[in-house]
C-alpha cells in the first residue's frame, strides 16, 4: 500500500530569531519542496501552515504558521516533516523512491524475472538501481532510456534491457 504522507525532511535548526527553521530536504532539492502549502506529521493528525519558504544553499528555510520566536523553532528542531502524496506534482515519468522499492523487474524481451528493486543509488549523472534476486544477490543496473523500459507503480512492476554483463547471461 503507498503511504499517503511521504518525508520531506528533518528540521535541522533555526534561521534568525523569528522562528524561520532550517528543513534538510530528504529528496532530490529544497526546491521540489516549494510547491507546498502544508507539511503534516508523519500520519497526518497535525498540520503545520507555510506561511512562507525559500531555499538558501542545499536548505529550505520555512516559517511554520504559530512558530514566531527561536525558542519555538528550537522546539522543533529534529522533527521530520511530511507532504501529502496529492500535493505534490513530479513531472512525467518521474517516481517516488518509496513507490519505486519492492518493485519486481523482469526482463523486457524474455520475460525473465530478475528479481525485486530493493534500493535506489543517487550517482549525480544518473540513478542506480539495485536488484535483488531469489539467492539474496545484488545487481545494479543504470537508470537510463536505454536500460529501463517500462515502470508500473500500479502494477508493481519494471521492464528493463539490461546491458551486456550485468546479469551472467544477459546478451
Amino acid at each position: 500500500m503507498r503511504k499517503e504522507y511521504l518525508e520531506a525532511g528533518r528540521i535541522v535548526g533555526t534561521h534568525g530569531v523569528r522562528g524561520e527553521l532550517r528543513l534538510e530536504p530528504w529528496c532530490d532539492s529544497a526546491q521540489f519542496l516549494l510547491q507546498f502549502s502544508t507539511f503534516y506529521n508523519q500520519d497526518g493528525t497535525i498540520a503545520y501552515s507555510i506561511q512562507s519558504s525559500r531555499v538558501h544553499k542545499s536548505l529550505l528555510l520555512v516559517t511554520l504558521e504559530g512558530v514566531t520566536s527561536i525558542e519555538q523553532g528550537d522546539a522543533m528542531r529534529g522533527k521530520v516533516l511530511h507532504f501529502k502524496r496529492t500535493d505534490a506534482k513530479l513531472p512525467e515519468g518521474r517516481y517516488f523512491i518509496t513507490d519505486l522499492i519492492g518493485l519486481t523487474v523482469y526482463d523486457a524481451d524474455t520475460d525473465r524475472c530478475y528479481g525485486t528493486l530493493t534500493d535506489v543509488y543517487k550517482t549525480g549523472a544518473n540513478d542506480v538501481y539495485q536488484i535483488t534476486d531469489a539467492d539474496k544477490k545484488d545487481y545494479l543496473i543504470p537508470v537510463i532510456d536505454q536500460v529501463v523500459l517500462e515502470t508500473d507503480i500500479e502494477g508493481r512492476t519494471m521492464r528493463i534491457r539490461p546491458i551486456k554483463g550485468i546479469f551472467e547471461d544477459a546478451d
